[in-house]
Parts: C-alpha cells; sequence; structure tokens
C-alpha cells in the first residue's frame, strides 16, 4: 500500500532482460534501508526488491507488468519516482494507492498557467477507467487531484514543488505515463456493471 506521495528520484543503472523478464537496478539514496521481499513503486508500479549492493538495488518485471505499464520504455541513467510502502500508523498525505497499475495515457498538452503546470493526458476508455472532477488519480506514482475530467481524457495541475521534486520535470508532449485510478472509484464502477 502507498500513498502516492514520492519520496525520492531514483536512476536506471542497469536493464538486463530474461525470458520475458526485465530486471532492472535502481540507484537511490534509500537503498541502504532497504531489505530483499521490500515492496517499492516505480513510477507507481509496485515491484519487489531481488537484490541489493551498495546503493544499488534490482526489481524484476514481468510481461503482465510490462505490457500494462511504461516499464518497458525505461533506459539506462532515465529517472525513475520511488516510494517506498507505507507503515502502519503513518499519515496517509496522499490517497490510497495499490501500485497496480490499470493502463498507460499519452501526454497531450502541457500548459504554465499562473504559478501552476498542467498536464493534460488521454488514455483508452475501452478499460472502462473513469475520472471524476476533483477525485483522485496516480500518474507515474503521484498522487494527484484531476481537473477537466472528460471520458478518456483529464488533467492534473502540478504544483512546482511537485514539478521539480518528481519526473513531472522531464515529461514532455507524446510521453507515456502509468494510471492508477483511484480504488474506491474502480470497485463503485464495477458495482454498477453487476
Amino acid at each position: 500500500m502507498f500513498t502516492g506521495i514520492i519520496e525520492t528520484i531514483g536512476t536506471i543503472t542497469n536493464i538486463i532482460k530474461e525470458d520475458s523478464n526485465i530486471h532492472l537496478t535502481v540507484k537511490s539514496n534509500f537503498t541502504n534501508e532497504l531489505k530483499i521481499d521490500q515492496s517499492i513503486a516505480h513510477n507507481g508500479v509496485c515491484l519487489t526488491v531481488v537484490n541489493i549492493k551498495n546503493d544499488k538495488y534490482t526489481v524484476t518485471a514481468i510481461k503482465e507488468t510490462i505490457d500494462k505499464t511504461n516499464i518497458g520504455n525505461l533506459s539506462i541513467s532515465n529517472s525513475i519516482n520511488l516510494e517506498r510502502g507505507m507503515k502502519l500508523g503513518d499519515r496517509l498525505d496522499g490517497h490510497i494507492v495499490q501500485g497496480h497499475v490499470d493502463q498507460t495515457a499519452v501526454c497531450t498538452e502541457i500548459s504554465p498557467q499562473n504559478g501552476s503546470t498542467f498536464f493534460t493526458f488521454k488514455y483508452d476508455f475501452s478499460h472502462k477507467n473513469i475520472t471524476i472532477e476533483k477525485g483522485s488519480i496516480t500518474v507515474n506514482g503521484v498522487s494527484l487531484t484531476v481537473v477537466n475530467s472528460k471520458i478518456n481524457e483529464f488533467s492534473v495541475a502540478i504544483i512546482p514543488y511537485t514539478l521539480e521534486n518528481t519526473t513531472f520535470k522531464n515529461i514532455k508532449v507524446g510521453d507515456n505515463v502509468n494510471l492508477e485510478f483511484d480504488v474506491i472509484g474502480k470497485y463503485v464502477s464495477r458495482l454498477a456493471t453487476l
């Protein structure tokens, strides 16, 4: 379980393909606090630590994860948003995030507006995922509030702190991002179709 509040930005230092899996090695400033089998959200994708060496750790993404996320598009030296799992009793500063990416979206517009930056994303509605105005969405692991909610498109307003301290500063129009829709909204939507 995560909150969508990014702890730090890591750097991909190695990528090894093995059959249909990808092993990613990440350099981070909290590696010395990790242990094997710990869950870390990588751009919102929950992956398990399988190896630790010095200031780097390795996680494995399976085909299912690669097919549904942007993990397969990462390259060596890319930056990645990182968040460790919640501790019981901690504040929930973002919203409830599972680390289970629902699908990807494409950035269609970036627009600076009076001290914040609006990012607009378009996604495939055939998966029946929805956003609502002022609802929660996770984009590359970052907990955000939806503005301009449409059937297959939404925007988020990024404050300068979030822009500087996450990989949002690297997103360009045309880039793919990971989306995790609000878990409560997903349950309500599913119940409505029964």
